[in-house]
């Protein structure tokens, strides 16, 4: 089984949309999150487990200020994150509260959380930016989180985007958005994530030279050839 340090090495190289046809290959057809941008242009591709969060819509009795010192709490759930993780919650994609700030977003970069991703928005976003913590969401609201959620949970399984995630899932994000590797795909997706990028490549060579698609782009047993011979 891979190291995190070797996932990470394989997968910091591979696009989310290489990732996501090798998992159409393999039948799975939803594992982009939807409505997850990155809230800064040029951030890197991050790769990382999932540190799952999960919201509710707000309840009067319960989403007040107060909750903030609860045991389950975001703070304490930021507590429990692990260097490295990528933090994934469920915001229900409610827009009109921001589910962390700028105090927050600080707590995590110092921990090492390597990125946060959410179907929700932030508040504070410019000291949001200013904390180096890279982000994945639909934008920035002013009010609190409890403006418009519940907080009830950290690492259980949660729906982000309209995919289903569970802790220790692999999350890879870059400038297309978040993506899902399940991990019991995981190594499936090691193996062949690379050479599809290679593969890839030599295409878009072949494409740069005038090739035409057809015969290409899927390749034919001749273009099969070709790309193996080049290999050599």
């Amino acid at each position: 089984m891979s190291s995190d340090a070797q996932i990470v090495e394989v997968l910091s190289k591979v696009t989310t949309a290489t990732i996501t046809t090798i998992l159409l290959k393999k039948g799975l057809r939803n594992v982009w999150l939807r409505r997850t941008r990155p809230l800064r242009p040029g951030q890197p591709r991050i790769v990382g487990r999932a540190f799952t969060l999960r919201f509710v819509p707000a309840r009067e009795d319960l989403a007040t200020p107060e909750s903030w010192s609860s045991p389950t709490s975001t703070r304490a759930a930021i507590e429990a994150m692990p260097a490295g993780c990528i933090a994934v919650v469920d915001a229900m994609g409610v827009t009109d509260a921001g589910i962390f700030g700028d105090i927050l977003c600080a707590r995590m970069a110092k921990k090492g959380v390597a990125a946060l991703v959410t179907d929700g928005v932030v508040r504070d976003v410019a000291g949001v930016l200013g904390t180096g913590l890279p982000v994945w969401c639909q934008g920035a609201a002013a009010p609190p989180s409890v403006a418009g959620l519940t907080f009830v949970a950290w690492q259980q399984p949660i729906a982000c985007g309209g995919v289903a995630v569970f802790p220790d899932d692999v999350i890879v994000v870059d400038e297309d958005g978040a993506v899902l590797i399940p991990a019991a795909l995981l190594e499936t997706v090691l193996e062949l994530a690379p050479e599809q990028e290679r593969f890839e490549g030599w295409i878009m060579e072949e494409v740069g030279k005038g090739a035409a698609l057809p015969g290409l782009y899927p390749p034919n047993a001749e273009n099969k050839a070709r790309y193996e011979a080049s290999k050599g």
